[in-house]
């Protein structure tokens, strides 16, 4: 890369060091056990000095049956008891095993690689690790992530990896949910996701706390490809359709489902469904038909400039009716935005994911 190009990628890792904690880490590997035997692991967004995926696999490296770990990160930033390299030399670590006897790995039964370059998941020398494994798991990079999953697929791994949840919208992303190549795991607890920074940072109010070193975010989760039970969970339907509970959408050939939980049981058309469906969607029983957010999705209707008019009455000109899915109303919504062209009124809805019941005629 170019030394431009380094001083970016070293600008956006120390952004994002986010360390996952442990008991999340636990918590979502039990689903997964059966495809981890004589597997090699990657981990090549990890710090091993302070990675908890590293710790996790190395202490159950028997137990789980694998056949290697081999872990490596952009740059060590501080010396430990692994590393006899300067802080600033990238290294990779390979560990296959407890010789001991003593159920712990080691230092000395621990593999210590310095790297030529600096240990970016993009470099050559990370892309021939990569080569080597059967399974990625890791917390790579957010403002990469795109690019990360992209050289993944590429590459034609098995991962699981931790990412932020719109990243369902992204352009990269949604195509592979959609074929049936990427799905979200388990997640985390609640929702919440506690990560350990390396250094004090500003956050909104509750989401660092200074006494733990952690911050809390509620918009990240777990993806995959490896097969779960989960994926297979048949979603109980109760509700009957109606046109009246399920207005059509104005600019896409959809009704509108405000909550996973209401998707009609006898509606055999498309529906537009919150992107937090994908936490129950089961592709046994809902085929995904694409999204309704732009630029992606095919929306029937695209409209002329609009008068934008905010809860507080302030009226401007914009052009947000085509972000995503709208539906048309007869009178001015209470303290919500909306939108007039031509005379008529519109509200614009959140992305929406569309759907249609497995079997049901297209």
């Amino acid at each position: 890369m170019s030394n431009t190009e380094n001083l970016t990628s070293a600008k956006s890792a120390k952004e994002d060091e986010f360390y996952t904690q442990l008991p999340d880490i636990e918590r979502e590997l039990r689903h997964y056990r059966k495809h981890f035997e004589g597997k090699v692991v990657y981990l090549n967004c990890d710090d091993p000095r302070m990675s908890n995926f590293f710790h996790y696999f190395s202490y159950n490296f028997e137990k789980l049956g694998l056949k290697k770990l081999i872990a490596a990160c952009y740059k060590s930033q501080d010396v430990d008891l692994f590393s006899q390299y300067d802080a600033e030399q990238a290294i990779y670590l390979e560990y296959d095993g407890d010789k001991s006897g003593n159920g712990v790995p080691d230092p000395e039964e621990i593999g210590i690689v310095p790297l030529k370059g600096n240990g970016d998941f993009r470099s050559a020398e990370s892309i021939e690790l990569l080569k080597q494994a059967d399974i990625v798991v890791t917390n790579p990079p957010f403002s990469l992530f795109r690019e990360y999953v992209a050289q993944l697929v590429e590459y034609d791994k098995k991962f699981l990896i931790v990412g932020p949840h719109n990243a369902i919208t992204y352009q990269g992303i949604f195509p592979l949910i959609q074929q049936n190549k990427l799905w979200l795991g388990y997640g985390f607890q609640a929702g919440n996701a506690f990560f350990a920074i390396p250094r004090d940072a500003e956050y909104a109010k509750g989401v660092y706390d200074p006494a733990t070193g952690l911050v809390k975010f509620r918009n990240v989760t777990w993806f995959t490809n490896m097969d779960i039970s989960k994926r297979h969970e048949e979603l109980v339907l109760y509700k009957n359709y109606s046109a009246d509970e399920y207005p059509a959408y104005d600019n896409y050939d959809a009704i509108e489902v405000g909550k996973t939980s209401e998707i009609p049981a006898d509606y055999d058309g498309v529906m537009g469904v919150p992107i937090t469906f994908l936490d129950k969607y089961n592709p046994d029983q809902f085929e995904i038909i694409g999204i309704a957010k732009a630029p992606m999705g095919e929306p029937t209707k695209i409209y002329p400039t609009q008068t934008q008019v905010s809860a507080k009455g302030i009226r401007s000109t914009v052009k947000k009716l085509n972000d995503g899915p709208v539906m048309k109303v007869d009178t001015p919504p209470k303290n919500k935005t909306y939108y007039e062209v031509g005379g008529e009124l519109y509200v614009q809805m959140y992305a929406r994911i569309l759907i249609r019941r497995k079997g049901a005629a297209a």
